[in-house]
């Protein structure tokens, strides 16, 4: 069953007893934190055990669970050193998203070198992963990669994925990036379809002389979801779709107008990809 989740990044300046009533009312049945921005939903590393028992209490008794904690963890980090301490702040995390009852935490590929073969880097980056498999099996919590930065195109995350070969690391399909490197969802779903976790959704726009996509409503832009929806539904992918629009603390937006737009254009495309 594929349940419609949001990003804390979509209401930043919103605490938890603010948004929880309103993504419950729109359907929303996943919450998934972003760390290390400052949102006002407090859920970051400096949470005490008695706060993480507390939030997650709140969360759950609201109707909705954690289901990810979203980092910027970035496994292809070139020097050593700094890949170490990536994967030390991935262990933290881990430990964070098990005390919230969180499954999955999100990390980057992020930048690559572009000085070395790509065989070179897949293989250090899995060996990055493979130091906290250990770690987030005891916990009971799946490591993702995204499908974004310099790792958008779904065959190189799938490289890193099967280099691995553990269960504790999928992929995190945003099905905004591979489309912008020109892969069809037919070709991303074949690709890392039986080995996507989780989902991140937002619709954009190339603006006409514009350098960079504009990202607007479910719907409204020229990304298709209802093709990686219609695939993964009858493929009984078990996960959410959760919003990623990101608004940074203290801008002007308006969160619940963003939250109500994509919960209902999430619906129609389910009720579409359900008869299709």
């Amino acid at each position: 069953m594929i349940r419609l989740a949001a990003m804390t990044s979509v209401f930043p300046d919103w605490t938890l007893a603010q948004a929880l009533p309103i993504l419950k009312n729109l359907g929303y049945e996943g919450l998934e934190a972003r760390v290390e921005w400052g949102h006002k939903a407090g859920i970051e590393l400096s949470l005490s055990p008695k706060e993480r028992a507390q939030t997650r209490r709140q969360v759950e008794d609201a109707g909705l669970s954690i289901c990810a904690v979203a980092t910027s963890v970035r496994a292809a980090e070139p020097d050593v050193d700094l890949r170490r301490r990536q994967m030390e702040d991935l262990r933290r995390y881990i430990d964070l998203a098990a005390d919230l009852g969180a499954r999955f935490v999100r990390t980057f590929g992020g930048q690559r070198p572009r000085d070395r073969e790509l065989k070179y880097i897949v293989d250090y980056v899995a060996e990055a992963y493979s130091s906290v498999m250990d770690h987030a099996r005891g916990c009971n919590v799946v490591v993702l990669m995204e499908t974004h930065d310099d790792w958008s195109h779904s065959s190189e995350v799938r490289a890193v994925v099967e280099a691995v070969g553990s269960p504790h690391l999928r992929v995190l399909w945003d099905i905004m990036h591979p489309q912008r490197m020109m892969e069809k969802p037919e070709e991303t779903f074949l690709t890392i379809g039986s080995i996507t976790a989780h989902l991140h959704a937002h619709d954009g726009i190339y603006p006409a002389g514009g350098p960079h996509v504009e990202v607007v409503g479910l719907g409204e832009g020229v990304f298709d979801h209802l093709t990686p929806l219609r695939l993964l539904h009858r493929a009984g992918f078990d996960g959410y779709f959760s919003v990623e629009v990101i608004h940074s603390p203290g801008t002007p937006h308006d969160a619940a107008r963003v939250l109500q737009q994509y919960a209902e254009g999430f619906r129609g495309l389910m009720e579409a990809a359900r008869l299709g």
